[in-house]
């Protein structure tokens, strides 16, 4: 019997690798000859690099990069190789330009800079990747990648030929891009950016409206943000970097993906089924018996696009059933009927707050596991 376990991480509870061995370990209790493989998934967003790496046996590397506000923090990413030998880079634009790295009285949305995360990517480039996959969610900036290109040695002059300085406050100045000077390694490499946003860059529903409020944007901060960002799309379009910047998802990461497509000619994909491209997860379907995803929460959003939604409809493709392990099952049971072919609670009950439950959260997915892998052998008699 051939059984794939890919879940997602139980947030705030379990990582992905996590979830997957504690789901091996009940499974193996049972059904000892099983052939278990461990896929950790992810979406795009945080927990990506570490499901990636755990599953491709690839290295995790960190590196001291340039903070959203200037400060030094500690960047985490990965690099593995293909099933082909490629090496592949993997990183998280939050891990060097995140929102969680900003304290909120630190805040400044007309400042933040995604500098550190071209530092990244240079760092991936030194180590000679053929192609780079990166999340974009989680961002504390608004400057569309200009502190990207920046570190990337794309020089941003105002009409007086001075760089200018860091954030989105600052593009309204913008007069001229000079990539002269640009790393040239940059077109020989691939980009993959997982982005399930769907914004434009600019307007009512774009990048600065719709996301400067949750960086620290206010009503006087907003305009300026749009201007800049207006400004910026003007001289993409006027230098031949961009034709537009309307493309679904150009303002996800305060227009990092339209930054991406600029600077670095990127792809956006969807960020589950990028993912599951890189993990090759219909590969692993083949010949299976049973996939089994899973969870922290399972609501009405699951079914958006998410990681274990997008896995249980792939499996079916493969007709391969899929079980879902949750966390906590909100939504509508109907709606899980026709996503997963079953779902389960992790929950056992009787905790008396959110503390609890997540205390026991580990035991409690290993013992639903274990019941579960009780049936199946029960089934196979």
């Amino acid at each position: 019997m051939k059984i794939v376990i890919a879940p997602d991480k139980f947030k705030g509870n379990m990582t992905a690798p996590e979830v997957c061995g504690i789901v091996k370990r009940a499974f193996l209790k049972h059904l000892p000859d099983a052939e278990i493989v461990t896929l950790p998934m992810a979406d795009g967003g945080e927990g990506t690099v570490d499901a990636v790496i755990s599953a491709t046996g690839g290295a995790l590397h960190s590196i001291v990069v340039q903070g959203p506000m200037g400060e030094k923090v500690t960047a985490k990413y990965g690099t593995f190789r293909t099933s082909d030998g490629r090496l592949t880079g993997v990183m998280e634009m939050a891990s060097a330009s995140g929102l969680a790295l900003v304290p909120p009285e630190k805040r400044n949305i007309l400042k933040a800079s995604t500098y550190g995360t071209g530092e990244v990517i240079k760092a991936l480039l030194d180590m000679g990747v053929s192609e780079i996959v990166i999340g974009i969610g989680g961002s504390a900036t608004n400057d569309g990648g200009a502190g990207m290109a920046q570190a990337l040695s794309f020089h941003l002059l105002d009409k007086e030929g001075r760089e200018l300085t860091p954030g989105g406050g600052e593009l309204i100045h913008l007069a001229k891009i000079d990539a002269s000077e640009a790393d040239k390694r940059l077109a020989n490499v691939k980009f993959r950016v997982a982005c399930d946003v769907t914004n434009p860059l600019l307007g009512e529903n774009g990048a600065a409206a719709v996301y400067g409020p949750q960086k620290g944007a206010d009503s006087h901060s907003i305009p300026i943000l749009e201007a800049g960002l207006t400004r910026l799309a003007e001289v993409w379009k006027s230098d031949g970097m961009l034709e537009d910047v309307t493309e679904a998802g150009d303002g996800a990461a305060g227009g990092l993906g339209a930054g991406l497509r600029a600077f670095c000619k990127a792809e956006k994909v969807s960020g589950a089924h990028l993912v599951m491209d890189v993990l090759e997860y219909e590969k692993h379907l083949q010949g299976s018996d049973l996939v089994i995803l899973g969870e922290g929460c399972t609501d009405s959003q699951t079914d958006s696009g998410k990681i274990c939604s997008e896995a249980a409809k792939t499996a079916k493709k493969h007709h391969v059933p899929a079980l879902l392990l949750s966390g906590a099952l909100l939504g509508s049971p109907e709606t899980f009927a026709e996503t997963f072919d079953c779902a389960f609670s992790t929950s056992t009950g009787g905790h008396k707050n959110i503390e609890e439950t997540l205390s026991a959260g580990k035991k409690d997915l290993y013992f639903t596991a274990l019941n579960i892998a009780a049936l199946v052998k029960l089934m196979q008699k």
